[in-house]
């Protein structure tokens, strides 16, 4: 393997091929392959890929060997997959990507992976994400960086980074993924993948305190596909449905009627994003109202604090960890071991704690703002990130913690609205960077909206087909 190579792909003539889940789960109905064939074909390619991308946490080859060859349930029954470091499965050591946590073993999996255990995917282990998922990059002192399989000097994006770079090379065609401030979409935007945030409570969600805003902690999956994402949806609602929330049901093809679509490429204090963003989000635009939908540019019609108010927000987090790490985390942490972002973000905690409260009332008054909003759109369309792809290092570890905030600013400006309002958001593959990679646009919606959302990346997709690591003309075979 050249180590200059541009990017690294685990795609070959194997079981897997290029498919994507759905049509793996077809082939395992029809028996035309066996879930053994494609567990072997999934290990071989992490086994030559991972050396590379750096995005496993901890393997579990051997139990999905043996799960392979017992009898399959579910609607992705025999899929492979693998299970975010930040969840418990049964059986498996839990990191958060820190090495401030001794990483004890998990008596009981996680509601989240039990929901995905139940559309039949099949785990081979836990992928890699920063420290406590506190950053958009995932670099940690405890697994070292996940490298962008589109480019090796690149991030993965986060905190979901591991999930994306496994997708991203092909080692699996879906992963599990969540997302406190965009930690689905910034990973997809970063590998060229499809992101769903989906509304709060489709999911099993993580549990905070009450006096907290809204939970913004949300689960999901990364795919190659919307189909695949989709898919992962009808089968969860095949189990169980959303109480509150309009089913999404089977996804049939583009939306019926024409969507009215408001465009913002501004933060929240009328500064615009990178031109290279800019640029990618009013060709997704164009694009919009070539296939009949309206799209309307937009000034940001969010309060100008709402940045400074969510880092608070972030901020408390990490000081919940720091301090109540028995409850949050369930394990004892070293302190000491916390890495520098982490630190940081307690530090800036107790010198900001006069204006928790108010910014804690300004999130909660903001979920009824942004449906207000949403009530005179259909979809609200932006780049995902406000710059494109950084290098690693950029984030990393090293970075002072101030330097760290600063740079946080301008790099996640759009897909933290949606963690606060609960609403869903979709981040598509649609244009590509000055350095090669690719670039994510967002597309949301009002609470419970996934199936607008899903319609419309469906037209998009076959309307402009995003390309993947599987072209052999983008990657080098290790």
């Amino acid at each position: 393997m050249n180590e200059n190579a541009a990017a690294v792909s685990g795609f070959c003539d194997d079981a897997l091929a290029m498919h994507d889940a759905v049509a793996l789960a077809n082939l395992l109905a029809k028996k035309t392959l066996s879930s053994t064939e494609l567990v072997e074909a999934a290990i071989a390619r992490a086994e030559r890929v991972n050396q590379q991308i750096n995005a496993i946490a901890v393997p579990d080859f051997e139990r999905a060997r043996a799960k392979a060859r017992q009898a399959q349930s579910g609607p992705l029954a025999g899929v492979p997959s693998f299970i975010k470091d930040t969840d418990e499965v049964e059986g498996l050591p839990l990191y958060f990507g820190s090495r401030a946590v001794s990483g004890q073993v998990s008596r009981e999996s996680s509601a989240m992976v039990k929901q995905i255990e139940a559309t039949g995917l099949l785990s081979l282990g836990t992928s890699t994400t920063p420290e406590f998922g506190l950053a958009g990059t995932t670099e940690s002192e405890r697994f070292g960086a996940t490298k962008n399989p589109w480019n090796l000097a690149y991030s993965s994006g986060g905190s979901s980074g591991g999930s994306a770079a496994l997708v991203a090379s092909g080692v699996v065609p879906i992963a599990h993924a969540n997302d406190g401030a965009g930690s689905i979409r910034i990973p997809a935007a970063c590998c060229g993948l499809v992101g769903l945030k989906p509304s709060r409570g489709r999911l099993p969600a993580k549990p905070v305190p009450g006096y907290l805003p809204p939970n913004i902690f949300h689960e999901g999956v990364l795919s190659r596909s919307v189909r695949d994402t989709a898919a992962f949806y009808a089968a969860v609602e095949q189990q169980q449905g959303s109480e509150g929330l309009k089913p999404i049901g089977e996804l049939q093809g583009p939306p019926a009627k024409r969507l009215k679509i408001a465009l913002l490429a501004e933060n929240c204090r009328g500064v615009d994003c990178d031109s290279q963003l800019l640029k990618a989000a009013h060709g997704a635009g164009a694009l919009c109202e070539g296939l009949g939908h309206h799209v309307e540019l937009i000034s940001n019609p969010f309060y100008a604090g709402f940045d400074d108010d969510f880092w608070l927000l972030w901020s408390h987090m990490a000081f919940a960890v720091r301090y109540a790490s028995k409850i949050v985390v369930k394990q004892t942490l070293e302190s000491d071991k916390l890495q520098a972002w982490a630190k940081y973000l307690v530090s800036y905690h107790w010198k900001n704690l006069h204006r928790v409260p108010a910014a804690f009332r300004r999130l909660s008054r903001f979920v009824g703002q942004y449906q207000q909003f949403m009530a005179n759109y259909d979809v609200l369309l932006s780049p995902t990130l406000g710059a494109p792809t950084p290098k690693l290092g950029y984030f990393g570890p090293a970075v002072p913690g101030r330097i760290h905030m600063d740079r946080k600013y301008p790099f996640i400006p759009f897909t933290k609205y949606q963690n606060i309002s609960g609403a869903p958001a979709i981040s598509l593959p649609m244009g590509v960077c000055a350095s090669g990679l690719p670039l994510g646009i967002q597309f949301a919606a009002g609470l419970g909206e996934e199936r607008t959302l899903l319609a419309l990346a469906l037209e998009l997709e076959q309307a402009q087909p995003w390309q993947s690591l599987a072209s052999p003309a983008t990657a080098v075979q290790p």
